[in-house]
């Protein structure tokens, strides 16, 4: 149980790609023959649980076979934790966390885009935390403040103070920090000077609060289409292939390599050519 590693994917804000990271760290992890856990803490969206159907139901229908993460729930209603005390929710999450690393080697935790009770409690569990951004300073405000005029940066904002906090108290019980990266998720293929203010104020911030920086995924099509199957880049082979293979498939297995690489998670052992 102390070896297995508690992966966290968090950002305050929604529409940062944290599900889409979610999944496809999962399936990556499980094809280079890892036990995988996942907790899916947003309790009304539920995306990972959803994905997770949709895998079983797809490999069944196919005939075919791929890693399948052990899904661990707070309970048969997910969404009545949402207005249980926080006590209580807290309580059941570290009950099915201690489950959840007694079985597996990694535990993949989706938070939700809010600061809640059930979020804290993970990010201060969390071993690794990653944080996906859109690379536009509407995303960047959640981490750090820059001057309206001048650009230059301020101060760290409320996430960026959340995490210190749950790493500090990560480290005063277990006497370990947690690794922080943030991603430059959702890369647009314009808007280089933009991108480019981003990326400055970003390694500025990083400096201050001690996270480092690491590649996302883009903007691709494949990324969303695979959903319905339950599927992603890492499964794609020979034998699974619900969508028409093309060369942005390539591409978007080498950037879900790269990051695995970025996070120090191993590498991408599955590598069929389409």
């Amino acid at each position: 149980m102390s070896q297995s590693r508690v992966i966290v994917i968090g950002n305050e804000k929604g529409g940062a790609g944290k599900s889409t990271i979610a999944m496809h760290l999962a399936t990556g992890l499980g094809w280079g023959g890892a036990s995988v856990a996942i907790i899916d803490l947003d309790l009304r969206q539920q995306s990972l649980g959803r994905f997770l159907a949709n895998r079983r139901t797809w490999l069944a229908a196919s005939n075919a076979e791929a890693p399948m993460p052990l899904e661990f729930k707070l309970g048969e209603d997910t969404a009545a934790f949402a207005s249980a005390t926080a006590e209580a929710a807290v309580a059941r999450f570290e009950e099915i966390l201690a489950e959840a690393r007694a079985q597996a080697d990694h535990v993949v935790i989706d938070t939700p885009g809010a600061d809640t009770p059930l979020s804290r409690a993970a990010h201060a569990a969390a071993d690794l935390i990653v944080t996906p951004m859109n690379d536009s300073f509407v995303d960047f405000d959640l981490l750090g403040q820059v001057d309206p005029v001048s650009f230059e940066l301020v101060k760290p904002s409320i996430y960026s103070e959340s995490v210190w906090e749950a790493r500090k108290l990560k480290a005063q019980r277990e006497r370990k920090m947690a690794d922080w990266v943030v991603l430059r998720n959702r890369l647009a293929p314009t808007e280089a000077k933009n991108r480019r203010r981003v990326e400055e104020r970003m390694a500025a911030l990083s400096k201050k609060v001690g996270f480092r920086i690491g590649p996302g995924l883009r903007d691709r099509v494949i990324y969303r289409e695979l959903f319905p199957f339950g599927l992603t880049v890492a499964d794609l082979s020979s034998q699974i292939r619900p969508v028409a293979v093309s060369l942005a498939h390539v591409a978007a297995r080498q950037e879900l390599r790269s990051l695995m690489k970025a996070l120090n998670l191993g590498e991408l052992v599955r590598d069929e050519a389409a």
